[in-house]
């Protein structure tokens, strides 16, 4: 396992050296092979082609190469009956997920950013808190845990619990924001932190006006009036134009090649990163379950040539819980309950060596590089449970819980997103299921009745309502029913891998369990993925492949 761990990890160096590299190169004066127009010419109408790179993964991030697998195959028996882990083939896109699951130092990271940004809303900071009072227990003197669990410097590197589906995703959603900015701050793009940090900065320019697609616009318009208060930094509002301004922007933005951009202060003219630049990650998120369930199997160790030699009922190979190696020879290979009133071993020679968690980096890696895949803590998973979820299911990436939203606009015509209090954009129900007609998305009344709906259906196609919630998709049931004769509802989320106070029957990454979406437990915590963007294939090297013929010059056109 080391050894293909750390075979990825060198694909990796390999592959942000290439990047880098890539993207040092001086933009060339390659011209559209459709069009015979230059790139990256002022001269030529100014369209920005950035060179073509493979970004790496965000920090805490590894690679995953997604491929095909039986989900659900590793369940040797169902010993509960639940009969919601049939086997099918499905395929999981190449992505990232984190090394380790979210720890309480990260949490707490996440906690002072609240405080020292928004001091005054408690609100924020109070929703934002995990429930410690999970480790409360009628029969159990577990009370130390409720203050020192999450706050202690011994419990650091401890995976953070208590967390609602709902905090989770929040927190991924916050994490996409402040690896954005670092990645901005970092190359000048927007202000350093020392200068924001000391009130010294100047931007390179008056405020630009905002524009869809990071357009440029006069430095006259409205954009004061976005920024009247300077919210903190997120990438929708960034990538929209609408985060620019003095003590904004960096001394080393791109340079806006677009002939009608505006020079200030005798300085070439330029804009925001775009997302075209490639520069920033793809969002933060909860993997999907199979997304999860992949990874967590890693059998990409016991692959070649696309033959699985020897298939796996947990994280590692074998059929017992025990390590085979001669150094660690008879250690539990993750952290679990092995019996009744048995979740640490015998006083003098602790197997596990934990007794409720133990710190994120504990015991061997799998196959991929991911620490406690089986154990721990059970982790939050994106799916909405369905006792049958994979019944009726696309085998390509597959996943239960679409709910489509907008961003809602403020002003239609200048493409300007509205914002909440926080500074992030406002998201409402999707109002249809494909790209809309101008006439329609300037139905100023039908925007606003859509808003004011929540999650009812949105507007008519083909005289049928529009709802944007695909949760219960091809359910065979009455949705009334759900959440009444049963406790299965659409608030119903999916986790997996078993935790510190659960028998190794869990372990099996088929698994599943479920909770509401706002419920937490000492048992539950989480870890983020991210969507890889560009080829499916980490590395090549000593694979087959077809090589392309170089691209010819375009003629000239007489």
């Amino acid at each position: 396992m080391k050894r293909v761990a750390a075979l990825y990890v060198s694909c990796l160096v390999i592959l942000s050296i290439v990047g880098s590299s890539c993207s040092s190169k001086k933009k060339g004066s390659s011209a559209s092979s459709k069009t015979g127009w230059k790139y990256n010419d002022k001269y030529n109408g100014g369209f920005q082609v950035a060179p073509k790179v493979k970004p790496g993964p965000g920090p805490g991030l590894v690679a995953i190469e997604g491929g095909s697998f039986v989900m659900g195959g590793s369940l040797a028996q169902d010993l509960a009956y639940e009969y919601d882990a049939s086997r099918r083939r499905v395929t999981v896109p190449s992505f990232y997920m984190d090394e380790t699951e979210v720890a309480n130092v990260d949490w707490l990271e996440y906690l002072y950013w609240i405080r020292r940004n928004f001091p005054d809303d408690r609100e924020y900071y109070y929703n934002a808190l995990p429930d410690t009072l999970v480790w409360r227990r009628p029969l159990s003197y577990n009370d130390p845990y409720v203050t020192n669990y999450l706050r202690h410097p011994a419990f650091q590197d401890y995976p953070v619990v208590g967390v609602t589906w709902e905090q989770a995703n929040a927190y991924c959603e916050w994490r996409t924001d402040r690896v954005n900015e670092q990645i901005l701050r970092e190359r000048g793009a927007l202000l350093d932190y020392k200068s924001l940090a000391t009130g010294k900065g100047k931007s390179n320019g008056a405020a630009a006006a905002p524009a869809q697609n990071g357009g440029t616009g006069n430095a006259n318009s409205a954009v004061s009036a976005q920024n009247d208060s300077i919210k903190p930094f997120n990438t929708d509002i960034y990538l929209n134009g609408q985060y620019r301004g003095e003590g904004i922007d960096g001394k080393k933005m791109p340079k806006d090649l677009n002939p009608a951009a505006t020079a200030t202060k005798g300085k070439a003219p330029t804009r925001p990163v775009r997302f075209e630049d490639g520069v920033l990650k793809q969002p933060y998120r909860l993997p999907s379950e199979a997304e999860w369930e992949y990874a967590a199997l890693g059998l990409i160790g016991n692959t070649e040539y696309e033959n699985i030699s020897d298939y796996k009922i947990y994280p590692w190979n074998g059929l017992g819980v025990r390590s085979s190696k001669k150094k660690t020879q008879g250690l539990i290979m993750a952290n679990f309950k092995r019996g009744a009133g048995d979740n640490m071993g015998v006083g003098g020679y602790l197997n596990d060596k934990a007794d409720i968690t133990a710190p994120v980096k504990s015991y061997m890696p799998n196959d991929f590089g991911l620490y406690n895949m089986a154990g721990n803590v059970n982790e939050w998973v994106a799916d909405t449970y369905r006792k049958l979820s994979f019944e009726d299911f696309e085998d390509f990436s597959p996943f239960r819980g679409n709910v489509y939203v907008n961003k809602r606009l403020a002003d239609k015509d200048k493409g300007i997103y509205a914002k909440d209090k926080y500074g992030r954009p406002i998201k409402d129900p999707a109002k249809s299921g494909r790209k809309q007609k101008w006439e329609e998305l300037a139905d100023t009344a039908a925007t606003a009745n859509a808003a004011n709906a929540g999650t009812a259906p949105g507007s008519a196609i083909a005289g049928k309502p529009y709802n944007p919630d695909f949760r219960g998709e091809l359910d065979t049931v009455n949705q009334a029913l759900y959440g009444t004769t049963t406790l299965v509802n659409d608030r119903s989320k999916v986790y997996k891998g078993g935790s510190w106070n659960d028998r190794a029957y869990w372990l099996n990454p088929a698994t599943r369990r479920f909770m509401q979406q706002d419920e937490s437990s000492a048992e539950v915590g989480f870890r983020c993925a991210m969507s890889m963007v560009g080829a499916a294939e980490i590395s090549s090297k000593g694979k087959p492949h077809f090589t392309q013929p170089p691209s010819k010059a375009p003629k000239k056109i007489r």
